[in-house]
């Protein structure tokens, strides 16, 4: 690990538990080597080998699946303190392509080390299971937004839970994230044409939700956009109630 700077996944998973050694000396190993890779590189492709994850270090990615007719469905979007591939783990193929939605500094890590959080960290392994299982019902959310919601709705829905999940690794941020997505990318994401996301955007502004400035997204006013698409923030807490002892 670069001690140089403070780990993005330890920050983020310390917002769940105090981690124990043995989880800071797994996340050490898991971050050991870093890669860097440019904007809009493809990280990885469906249907390639399924050998590595990988931690965020820096920068945006997101996972998409393109569709017969050209069309694409981005399915998640990963920021700093996130580890790409969980959803894959299952299989011994990529289901989707990895894509940098800016500069990015990656640390891939074979699937196989896992074997060694499971059996010699058991705190981190109970905590990556669980973010994974609640992963599930956040994306039952996203479908319920995706599906039922206005554009105007969706646009509120997605700003909300990035500024949410971005506030836990980051405990400085304030009402202010940066949004290095352009608006096709959120159309795809969100299952919109480019017009309705620039129409929602400026409603949103009109209406004094929001603020947009040089890549930045203020939200100013953030009970009455929660009200508005039925926002629950899932990423601020965890039971742990269940995990096994800290080995200190």
């Amino acid at each position: 690990m670069n001690t140089d700077s403070p780990s993005c996944l330890v920050q983020k998973l310390s917002h769940y538990v105090a981690l124990d050694e043995h989880s800071l000396d797994s996340i050490s190993r898991l971050e050991r080597d870093e890669r860097d890779f440019s904007k809009n590189d493809e990280i990885y492709q469906g249907g390639d080998e399924n050998t590595y994850l990988y931690v965020v270090k820096r920068g945006w990615l997101y996972s998409y699946a393109d569709m017969k007719d050209g069309r694409r469905q981005i399915t998640e979007i990963h920021h700093p303190g996130d580890i790409v591939g969980f959803p894959d783990i299952a299989f011994d193929q990529r289901t989707s392509v990895l894509r940098a939605a800016e500069d990015v500094r990656l640390c891939p890590f074979p699937k196989k080390d896992l074997d060694e959080v499971f059996s010699q960290a058991p705190q981190l392994a109970a905590l990556l299971f669980a973010l994974s299982v609640r992963n599930q019902v956040i994306l039952t959310d996203f479908l319920r937004a995706v599906g039922r919601m206005s554009a105007r709705e969706r646009i509120a829905y997605l700003l909300l839970d990035l500024r949410s999940r971005l506030r836990i690794a980051n405990k400085s941020m304030t009402t202010t994230f940066r949004l290095p997505l352009n608006q096709t990318e959120i159309s795809d994401v969100l299952g919109l044409t480019n017009v309705y996301v620039s129409r929602s955007f400026a409603a949103l502004e009109k209406d004094g939700m929001i603020r947009r400035s040089n890549g930045h997204v203020e939200i100013l006013e953030e009970e009455k956009l929660a009200k508005i698409c039925d926002f629950v923030d899932r990423h601020v807490g965890l039971d742990t109630s269940w995990f096994p002892p800290s080995n200190g």
